[in-house]
């Protein structure tokens, strides 16, 4: 199955019930891994009371994933194989298993065994229980990577009102979740925020963290600046997406000020003194005109959110219709 080729909801066989639990595995490199990580998967889904399916993201592997794949989807029926022919990175392939998956819950979970899936159920139950529309784990064990994801950690629940510690991590959300996610990439790191500015309960449960199977992470240093400039949008987005001209007509509105404020200083000392500064009227250009920037960017994201705006009410309508249709 490839992606590109046929991006709907997989169509369950006759009679069978449709799983309540997807669990999401977004896969580059990973054939060392995936033999074992579905074997266990398939000894936790034997225990529970609910339905699980797995859809594993093949994310432009080019190892013999594909071929290590094909030969594990034969053997489990719970499994699914999605394709992307180059990689897009997790964020793209989150989108394409969830546009792939039947579960109203959906669970964001790596094939590298670093996270073991006998602790999938442990994310889930809240939900089924109706106690939150979200759970994160937090990490619990030694992490490689624990001084740079404090840090992200902390610069986020400065700038977020976020009751978690951890979130980057495994987690699992409600569906409804997924399909209100804006399509950009690298921002499944920020799902928990987003989900919580719009109201969606958020909860934590410890999660043991385990050494690498096989292979080699995929992260390193450069996915720093990324994420702090990731972090800054998302910012961005929540405070000031809906009303840009706030952000830049404010900033307009100071260099105005301070442009005007400088002027008057500049005049009394003309008049009163005799003196004339040089940079202070370079100062007033330079405020007037970054000042007028500002405010026509501002004026320009306003058309740009109306735009938005417009699109998410088809949304709503065209969501609206869809239920309507599955409901006759």
């Amino acid at each position: 199955m490839t992606a590109t080729a046929r991006p709907a909801p997989s169509v369950p066989a006759v009679d069978a019930p449709l799983p309540r639990v997807s669990i999401l595995v977004p896969a580059k490199d990973e054939a060392e891994n995936l033999p074992l990580f579905v074997q266990l998967c398939a000894e936790m889904i034997a225990r529970q009371s609910v339905g699980y399916e797995v859809v594993v993201v093949n994310d432009g592997s080019r190892d013999d994933t594909v071929r290590v794949l094909a030969a594990l989807e034969a053997q489990h029926p719970f499994l699914r194989v999605v394709h992307h022919r180059a990689q897009r990175g997790i964020a793209d392939a989150l989108r394409t298993g969830f546009l792939h998956a039947s579960g109203d819950i959906l669970v964001f979970y790596p094939a590298d065994l670093q996270f073991k899936p006998e602790d999938i159920p442990s994310l889930v139950q809240p939900i089924l229980e109706d106690r939150s529309d979200m759970v994160t784990g937090y990490k619990q064990g030694v992490y490689e990577k624990a001084f740079v994801s404090g840090i992200y950690n902390r610069l986020s629940r400065s700038l977020f009102d976020v009751p978690v510690r951890d979130l980057n991590n495994v987690k699992a959300y409600r569906r409804v979740i997924m399909e209100e996610q804006p399509v950009r990439p690298d921002w499944h790191r920020y799902m928990i925020v987003l989900a919580h500015a719009k109201g969606y309960t958020v909860t934590e449960v410890p999660i043991p963290l385990y050494p690498r199977h096989a292979g080699k992470s995929k992260f390193g240093l450069s996915r720093i600046p990324i994420g702090v400039l990731d972090m800054l949008a998302v910012w961005f987005e929540l405070r000031f997406g809906q009303k840009p001209l706030l952000a830049f007509g404010m900033l307009g509105a100071g260099l105005f000020a301070l442009g005007l404020l400088a002027g008057l200083v500049a005049l009394v000392l003309l008049f009163t003194r005799d003196i004339g500064l040089r940079w202070v009227w370079t100062l007033i250009q330079t405020c007037l005109l970054l000042g007028s920037v500002f405010f026509a960017t501002g004026l320009l994201g306003e058309q740009i959110a109306v735009m938005r705006a417009e699109q998410r009410e088809l949304r709503r309508i065209l969501d609206e219709v869809l239920l309507d249709r599955r409901a006759r």
